[in-house]
């Protein structure tokens, strides 16, 4: 496969690239410097994304292409390429001058391409940058404009159409797939899929217990359960479909160094059936279940054992995610998560990083719907799997990432009428190399 001489460039990089070109900063401004020293390929638009900065206004735009294939395993063994690119434009409107506290967000999200996520037998997307804003080709959407003003130093509002993926929030494992980890069982917690909508209507209040977004952070929002990247939304606005959820960041310092502790729950009063679109199921399979009334808990960590400076976001740590739902209309009912991974941990490369993790899902059996649903008592099973990564940074903007998966898919089989036709499916081998550019 194409995919190992990808690799073999990656390691000829890391050794050739010289580490001063990547660890130098010629200017106190982050976007000026050499082109192999600034934090963006664009730079500084000749000193005007500066005076936007202190301004109050950012644009951030970056671009990640991902080749990926099944080795071995799985239902297929083919390759694909794919992408997505996110522009983010944020205002302040106390830099900016106008009043104080306010904060614009809007995102515009789009993918291209295709990926590998239906062909390893997993449930979990293996290459999560390819689902967002919605899963299939060629999607351009604006999946966030909210607006959030704080009335003191300890609290605030927020309401608008969000972007969810920001909540459930590590430092070592979070995002939509184009830094850190690809498996969506190490960006976000899979269970909250089946409630939480990525874009959609809400709102809510933001609580600041000691003023320092930072420190601690507890958020009490109302959304809507039918929300979608691709629409306003307010056409589907329903006091019967629903979702509350309440979750709190803390900071610690647990052996003099840096950590977090997060503890959440939700509740939705929408009636719903045991599927989501952006679960890896093939696109002909129904499943059913349907429940009024979806519930879930969920706590994540992340801590640091080798913090050279604290609050550099240098060093490594561990980190772990596990829920509970109700098991029926959410047939993901218990999720677990574990890893290891670090960021700048060598001086002379202080934007690589790396990550191993492994996860587990207890699936609770949902029953199929149409010609096959007598024969869908065995086709889910438990799901577990393995990720590591290691991202050179060719450049600040440049970052060049080869991973590998182990996937043990929930997927026993494909589903066939006649026993004779059905094909067992093995464990899957999933190799990638990604790129993520930042302009």
């Amino acid at each position: 496969m194409q995919i190992f001489h990808f690799c073999i460039w990656v390691v000829l990089l890391a050794i050739i690239l010289p580490a001063s070109a990547i660890c130098s900063q010629a200017d106190s401004s982050p976007y000026s410097g050499d082109l192999l020293s600034r934090s963006t390929l664009t730079g500084d638009w000749g000193g005007m994304r500066t005076d936007l900065t202190k301004k109050g206004v950012t644009f951030d735009l970056n671009l990640t292409q991902v080749e990926q294939g099944v080795a071995d395993g799985g239902k297929s063994t083919n390759g694909e390429y794919g992408g997505r690119g996110e522009l983010t434009f944020k205002v302040d409107t106390g830099k900016a001058g106008l009043w104080p506290g306010g904060f614009l967000t809007v995102e515009l999200e789009g993918n291209f391409g295709h990926g590998v996520n239906t062909r390893n037998g997993g449930l979990l997307p293996v290459n999560s940058n390819q689902i967002f804003p919605m899963p299939g080709k060629d999607q351009l959407n604006i999946p966030a404009v909210n607006f959030a003003q704080f009335l003191s130093e300890y609290a605030g509002v927020v309401v608008g159409k969000l972007d969810t993926s920001g909540g459930d929030m590590n430092e070592f494992a979070h995002g939509k797939g184009n830094s850190q980890f690809m498996n969506l069982a190490f960006n976000l917690n899979p269970t909250l899929m089946m409630t939480v909508p990525y874009s959609t209507l809400g709102g809510g209040v933001i609580i600041l217990p000691t003023k320092d977004p930072h420190a601690a952070i507890i958020s009490l929002m109302a959304i809507s359960a039918n929300g979608k990247a691709n629409t306003t939304g307010f056409d589907t606005m329903d006091t019967n479909k629903l979702t509350y959820n309440i979750e709190g960041r803390v900071r610690t310092d647990f052996f003099g160094m840096t950590g977090h502790q997060l503890l959440g729950g939700l509740y939705s009063n929408k009636n719903r059936s045991s599927a989501d679109p952006r679960l890896s199921l093939d696109p002909d399979t129904r499943l059913t279940g349907e429940k009024t009334d979806s519930w879930a808990v969920y706590y994540n960590f992340d801590q640091y054992l080798y913090e050279p400076v604290k609050g550099s976001g240098k060093g490594f740590g561990l980190f772990a995610r596990l829920s509970a739902t109700d098991g029926n209309p959410n047939f993901l009912q218990y999720f677990y998560s574990l890893g290891l991974a670090g960021k700048g941990v060598m001086a002379s490369r202080p934007n690589d990083s790396f990550g191993f993790g492994w996860y587990y899902i207890d699936v609770k059996s949902p029953s199929l719907s149409g010609p096959f649903g007598l024969l869908s008592k065995d086709f889910l099973g438990d799901e577990q799997g393995v990720e590591a990564y290691y991202s050179v940074a060719l450049t600040p903007w440049a970052i060049l990432t080869p991973n590998i998966q182990y996937i043990h898919g929930a997927q026993k089989h494909t589903l066939a009428l006649l026993p004779a036709d059905r094909k067992d499916i093995d464990d899957a081998t999933i190799l990638a190399i990604r790129l993520q550019l930042i302009f």
